[in-house]
């Protein structure tokens, strides 16, 4: 089963694969082109959601990978209860995490954002250069990590992935109501972090 690189996916001939249950079934059976397009799909929103828990563009890459491939080989046992995406991104968090704990580095989680900023300018934008294109943008992501982790994760979900409230607290294993107050509680704190770095135009 090939899931990386991505180069050369052919949307076009891909057209027949518009329908998400047909793209399922055809990755079920093992169809090349059909894989790389539910990759390439999906690749931006997982690689987003896997640095956000990581903190490093190499890991988050491997990262997603590895949640390509666990979903892919889980596919089979997909059911609709909750949508793929969220589905995905269950699978991506617990990946992410289990790297996290692997590497023992809880504490400091921002610190390689700065390496991301220091990423040189190439012909062809990264996808992490393509993910964090502004500066206003650059300091909405820093903010965002000087989060807490469950504060941050409510937001990556929320306005990222753009999950709602239900498919949030399904991936958390937590209520609904706490799902709104963790997000109260950290657009209160980036707003106050982001007017501090914008002055009052935030």
């Amino acid at each position: 089963m090939k899931v990386f690189p991505l180069a050369g996916v052919n949307y076009t001939e891909g057209m027949e694969y518009s329908d998400p249950a047909r793209l399922i079934e055809r990755c079920i059976e093992g169809d090349d082109q059909a894989i790389e397009i539910f990759v390439r799909r999906h690749e931006t929103d997982i690689f987003r959601l896997a640095f956000s828990v990581l903190q490093d563009p190499s890991e988050a890459h491997e990262a997603a990978q590895d949640t390509f491939i666990t979903a892919l080989k889980a596919l089979p046992n997909y059911q609709e209860r909750s949508s793929l995406k969220a589905w995905l991104c269950t699978i991506a968090l617990n990946v992410s995490r289990n790297r996290l704990r692997k590497r023992k580095v809880l504490e400091k989680l921002h610190t390689a954002l700065t390496a991301v900023f220091q990423i040189e300018t190439r012909k062809q934008p990264t996808l992490e250069e393509s993910v964090i294109q502004t500066e206003k943008e650059k300091a909405a992501w820093s903010a965002l990590n000087e989060l807490d982790e469950k504060h941050r994760m409510v937001m990556v979900l929320r306005y990222f992935q753009e999950l709602d409230v239900r498919e949030i607290a399904e991936i958390l294993s937590i209520s609904e109501g706490t799902v709104h107050s963790r997000l109260h509680t950290a657009r209160e704190r980036l707003r106050i972090a982001l007017k501090e770095i914008h002055g009052d135009k935030v």
